[in-house]
């Protein structure tokens, strides 16, 4: 016969251990919990409850409340690394470079760079036929039969390279760009391709925050570019530069200025000596959102007087239709719509659909 006080410390035992598992139980799915924190102070914090640093907090309530693996209130959810929220333009240069930890997506993610757009009518008021430069021209007489109205599209994208360049802060970015201009309503002239636009282009970038002119700045950047339409002569176009980028915002604006420097080639060379005094030496990109409407001014200058001041401004504007895809206007007037067309003044006025724009 087992004696009374044993009979009563066998369930006592057995109630100990059950507790105790439990207790072991919950306190490795709070410490599960604590893992999957990204931000290192939420973390640390839930870590110190799961120690008993906070007695408003059992182990039991951690491990079973979900809001230990949720951003706090407020807080931007974690971004899925692929998807169309990866490929989102952003309306900010810390999405759209990823400037902080919380718009980290990491490395050799595809993302947007310049605006991404189709615009299948565009008219010229005065087609470049012939188109020439100081050191390259086409043969005496010859014209190219070309129309006033064609058909354009420009693709960009980019992607980081590598993080912490300097002290643990930059990125390391590459990006291309490709835009063409298509003679598609040419039908006499078997529609052909008139110019093509490559861009490769490799950029560190660091995130700032300072004030200037009623504005933030947000970022600075050095790239090395490169331009050609990819033609031989005597219609070979081609630079080489290298690239500030400062980039301010406040609200709806933003603002990007881009002064650039050519590396220097030998005249022997040189299909287009002339290109800076006509497409310019520096650009700046002022953008303004209203809602779901962007409002874009690309202009470029020489950063020269006399006759040799000359340069551009575009003029975007984009709107929605359905969903991402939004109406595009686009209207340009003066030098270097293209690079065939770098010394070439014209007006153009474009039609068409986008899918990403300028910030």
């Amino acid at each position: 016969m087992i004696p009374s006080n044993a009979s009563r410390a066998v369930p006592r035992a057995l109630a100990v251990a059950s507790a105790l598992c439990t207790m072991a139980f919950t306190a490795q799915a709070q410490l599960a919990a604590c893992r999957a924190i990204t931000d290192d102070a939420q973390r640390l914090a839930c870590y110190d409850r799961a120690a008993g640093g906070d007695s408003s907090s059992g182990p039991a309530a951690a491990a079973a409340a979900p809001i230990a693996v949720l951003p706090p209130t407020g807080a931007a959810a974690p971004k899925s690394t692929y998807g169309r929220d990866a490929f989102d333009a952003g309306g900010t240069y810390a999405d759209r470079w990823e400037l902080d930890d919380a718009h980290d997506r990491g490395k050799f993610l595809i993302r947007p760079y310049k605006p991404v757009y189709v615009l299948p009518v565009v008219f010229s008021n005065k087609i470049n036929r012939r188109p020439q430069t100081p050191t390259q021209s086409l043969p005496d007489g010859l014209t190219l039969p070309l129309d006033d109205i064609e058909a354009k599209f420009q693709i960009s994208l980019k992607t980081k390279l590598a993080s912490g360049l300097i002290n643990g802060h930059g990125d390391l970015w590459g990006a291309y760009t490709q835009s063409s201009r298509w003679q598609v309503y040419n039908g006499e002239n078997s529609r052909p391709f008139r110019e093509t636009n490559y861009e490769p282009e490799i950029m560190a970038i660091f995130g700032t925050d300072y004030p200037f002119l009623g504005l933030r700045g947000k970022l600075l950047g050095l790239s090395l570019n490169h331009q050609s339409n990819g033609r031989a002569d005597p219609l070979s176009r081609s630079w080489n530069r290298v690239i500030g980028m400062a980039g301010f915002e406040q609200g709806d604006w933003s603002l990007m200025v881009r002064p650039w420097w050519r590396i220097p080639e030998k005249l022997a060379v040189d299909n287009n000596p002339d290109i800076g005094d006509h497409l310019g030496r520096a650009e700046a990109v002022l953008t303004k959102r209203w809602g779901e409407q962007i409002i874009s001014l690309q202009m470029r200058h020489s950063l020269r007087t006399g006759s040799n001041s000359r340069g551009s401004a575009e003029l975007e504007w984009a709107f929605p239709i359905s969903g991402n895809l939004r109406g595009q206007v686009q209207v340009f007037h003066g030098y270097g719509e293209s690079l065939i067309d770098y010394n070439w003044k014209q007006t153009r006025l474009g039609l068409g659909v986008s899918l990403v724009e300028w910030r």
